[in-house]
């Protein structure tokens, strides 16, 4: 059973927002007092998290689809919807974020690190906050929008100063187990490990991280055995050990072309190039390891390598391998520029971005208004209601929509399109739209809400009957 995970496709999907409520007060001697509609919850976002206890992305190997939770509609006596619950995901540390095309978009290195994977919906306006000087009773309200739903890849790279590559069965389980606490499966055969190990190693005053990597094997770049895998493991680490076997059994391989060999994955893979490399010539305590040691160490340091003798078993040669190490990570760290104080980078738009475009598409035969505030105040119509298109061309009127579209070459009858191809909103364009209120009466004016109140209907209906009995008795009076 698959226990460790380190590559998943999360289908992130964020919370819708609830629809504005159109609504009208109601109370006693005051049937229509005005527009009390509440506006819509905000919907919930999904949220990655970096959480230490975390050491795998099994969980959303099993459970890909994530979403969270919509907001809630607004009510009547300006009640608005109660927000959706924000969806926090916990990711291992060093978790790389990544589109379906393999763009990175967050690389999330360090307790509590957050990135939104998916942003909620905006509540709609109910017909209470739509209401102004000019349109004192709307009857309508706005909906909800989607939330943002996509599709993310999920890496991790793990965070360790010390990587320790080298074939199968180099002893490299037995090195991390013996340099630090960590309790890795070890086995006489190949691909025992087959998922990374970490331990943490205590070097006088300096304290590191040691990461044993699955053995690699010639084409691993490529995919062969299980290196492909596990390469992305060895990328934030600060050195490499080269661990070699001077005891294998293998006629047909020797310390110096492992190395070689694992140089040119290491080279293929890329992004390693500048990493500072040691050598730990393993298994020394066995006699024919120790003559074998003796021959290669003189090319090894013709080569520039740092060469130690140990053995995991023997416990020969740790404390100078261990030394050794710590004394690269800590001039690694020196050399590190000290981190910098979170800054807000403002970037205003340009003074003639007018926050949308217009073009003609030959192959459609439309003309594509493409832009945010468009295609938002679009997803926030109710297409049901006349009075909430006007509305709507009314804004498209303001932001410049029909000037554009004239410039454009836009006439009468044809077809514009708001939005992308898969979800856009198709209509026949008439320029009549910018004096919509023609069109669909004058909007936002309820003329119930203009009707006098009962005691003033009924003197008016006196009045009248009144006025009715006298106009009779002057047709008909006497002469």
């Amino acid at each position: 059973m698959t226990t460790f995970v380190d590559r998943v496709e999360l289908h992130a999907a964020a919370g819708s927002g609830g629809h504005g409520c159109a609504s009208v007060h109601r109370e006693k001697f005051k049937p229509l007092g005005g527009p009390d509609g509440g506006n819509g919850g905000r919907g919930g976002d999904v949220i990655l998290v970096v959480e230490q206890a975390v050491t795998t992305l099994l969980d959303y190997h099993h459970s890909p689809h994530r979403k969270a939770t919509n907001g809630q509609p607004g009510a009547g006596d300006n009640r608005s919807g109660k927000d959706g619950h924000d969806l926090v995901l916990p990711v291992p540390d060093g978790t790389v974020v990544l589109d379906r095309a393999g763009n990175v978009l967050a690389d999330l290195v360090g307790q509590g690190t957050t990135f939104v994977a998916g942003q909620g919906g905006r509540g709609g306006l109910g017909n209470h906050a739509l209401a102004s000087a000019r349109r004192k009773a709307p009857g309508f309200a706005l909906l909800g929008e989607p939330g943002e739903s996509r599709d993310i890849v999920l890496e991790l790279k793990t965070v360790a100063d010390v990587a320790l590559v080298g074939y199968p069965s180099a002893g490299k389980s037995s090195l991390i187990s013996v340099l630090s606490a960590a309790k890795p499966k070890i086995a006489d055969y190949p691909f025992t490990t087959l998922v990374p190990n970490l331990g943490v190693v205590t070097a006088g005053s300096t304290v590191y991280t040691i990461a044993d990597v699955p053995g690699l094997i010639p084409g691993a770049s490529q995919g062969k055995g299980l290196g492909l895998e596990f390469l992305r493991h060895v990328e934030r680490c600060s050195v490499l050990v080269h661990v070699l076997d001077t005891a294998t059994l293998e006629s047909d391989r020797d310390p110096l072309s492992d190395l070689d060999m694992i140089e040119e994955e290491l080279k293929l893979y890329g992004g390693l190039e500048n990493r500072p490399r040691i050598v730990a010539l393993n298994k020394v305590d066995i006699p024919d390891g120790q003559d074998l040691a003796d021959m290669i160490r003189p090319d090894l340091e013709a080569r520039g390598y740092q060469v130690f003798e140990v053995s995991a078993v023997a416990h020969l040669g740790l404390k100078e391998l261990s030394f050794a190490l710590a004394g690269i990570i800590a001039d690694a760290r020196a050399a590190k520029p000290a981190e910098e104080a979170t800054r807000v980078v403002i970037r205003p738009k340009a003074v003639d971005d007018a926050g949308f475009t217009v073009s003609f598409e030959e192959e459609e035969g439309v003309y594509r208004v493409r832009g945010e505030k468009p295609e938002r105040w679009v997803r926030q119509t109710d297409f049901s209601n006349d009075e909430a298109v006007g509305y709507l061309a009314d804004r498209l009127s303001r932001l410049g929509v029909e000037d554009q579209l004239m410039k454009a070459g836009a006439r009468a009858g044809d077809g514009v399109a708001i939005g992308a191809e898969d979800n856009a909103v198709v209509f026949d364009w008439e320029p009549t739209m910018m004096a919509g209120a023609e069109m669909l009466g004058r909007r936002g004016e309820d003329h119930r809400l203009e009707a006098p109140r009962p005691a003033e209907q009924k003197r008016r209906d006196r009045q009248a009957e009144r006025d009715e009995s006298d106009k009779e008795y002057d047709e008909f009076k006497p002469f």
